[in-house]
């Protein structure tokens, strides 16, 4: 009796009866769906965004699970049947695994939101960014994998071959292993440096002599943008085979140094009033800390160091220039003799009594 239901009911008419209904359906889900969010989406904003991202991948799947549950009253023959509810099957997969990446990427992208560095420059934010960029990539590529293995597993030929694949996955994990060897080490290293913290997206690093910013990290390298607006792209291990300088690995103030080799005369307790004049008509100076400091006394001249705090790299690196021209203009103009001076001795007296006479001249200029 079942087999005479089943016969009589895969005709056309049949197959339209339930099409419909299974459309009717979808549409009807669909509907519900998009007026609920709606309605949720007046009063957060989540709802809007989450609309936008997964309504396409939403109503395709509902309608091929819809057309695959209307194969089942197709009036064609067993192999022709079999064969587009494989197809739809295959598809189904595919839909799916694209709804399940939008939902993903929703999560992610509405957590990196709270954490934009044009609005939050603290270290939380850095780390998560970081984080959140180096596990949504992970994540999309563990979805594309399972995926592809499921549409795999659909077919007789390839689960006949499974036993023996899983039988010789010592020796195959082997060959993949040494054949990409470079690839797994980059994507190691990519998760280690998203979660040990050693670099962090908007970092400020020294590498290979290049100033930059970190702009991007992913499970295979990482992209600086340097100070001249060119890009650097280093692999991930190399972060993690050879050192660096990280800036910001402990805050965004920076204390930036310029250096003047002056003659013993300049008057430092004068330079240290005319540093403060300087700073406190600019607004490049974090008001954090300032010096002017004697720290060597070698070849006739004095090496005076000036000391500089900015809240981040590019205006200490703008401070450091203003303070080298204020301060050397004013050593010009105001001290002319603290200007460096090379003293040479050119003949002794006739007297005999030991006394020399020493010319001086300014050092000339490179």
């Amino acid at each position: 009796m079942t087999e005479e239901i089943e016969q009589n009911w895969q005709t056309w008419t049949g197959f339209a009866i339930v099409a419909g209904v299974a459309l009717a359906v979808v549409i009807a889900v669909v509907v519900v769906v998009a007026v609920a969010l709606n309605l949720i989406g007046r009063r957060k904003s989540w709802a809007s965004r989450l609309s936008e991202r997964v309504r396409w991948p939403f109503r395709i799947t509902l309608l091929i699970l819809a057309l695959a549950v209307s194969m089942s009253a197709l009036p064609v023959d067993d192999d022709l049947r079999g064969g587009l509810t494989h197809v739809f099957g295959i598809v189904i997969i595919i839909s799916g695994a694209w709804l399940l990446a939008q939902l993903f990427l929703f999560f992610i992208d509405s957590g990196s939101q709270r954490y934009r560095l044009v609005e939050s420059d603290t270290f939380s934010a850095r780390k998560i960014r970081t984080q959140l960029q180096i596990v949504r990539r992970l994540v999309i590529v563990v979805i594309v994998v399972v995926a592809a293995g499921a549409i795999l597993m659909t077919f007789d030929a390839v689960r006949a071959v499974g036993a023996s694949v899983l039988a010789s996955a010592g020796i195959a994990s082997i060959v993949a292993g040494l054949a990409a060897q470079s690839v797994l080490s980059n994507l190691f290293a990519g998760v280690q440096l998203a979660f040990s913290e050693a670099i962090r997206v908007g970092d400020v690093v020294v590498v290979e002599g290049e100033f930059g910013r970190i702009n991007e990290i992913t499970l295979s390298y990482v992209v600086l943008e340097l100070w001249d607006q060119r890009t650097l792209v280093l692999p991930c291990t190399y972060f993690t085979t050879n050192p660096f300088e990280n800036w910001t690995k402990l805050g965004r103030a920076l204390l930036g140094t310029v250096y003047f080799d002056l003659d013993w005369r300049v008057p430092v307790e004068q330079m240290r009033g005319e540093l403060e004049r300087i700073l406190t008509e600019t607004e490049l100076w974090d008001r954090a800390s300032h010096s002017v400091q004697v720290t060597d006394a070698v070849g006739g001249m004095l090496q005076v160091r000036v000391v500089v705090s900015a809240s981040d790299s590019g205006q200490l690196w703008d401070l450091r220039c203003l303070v080298r021209e204020k301060l050397a203009e004013w050593v010009r103009t105001a001290h002319p003799e603290a200007l460096p001076l090379q003293r040479v001795q050119i003949g002794e007296e006739p007297s005999g009594a030991g006394a020399m006479r020493v010319r001086e001249q300014p050092i000339p200029e490179a």
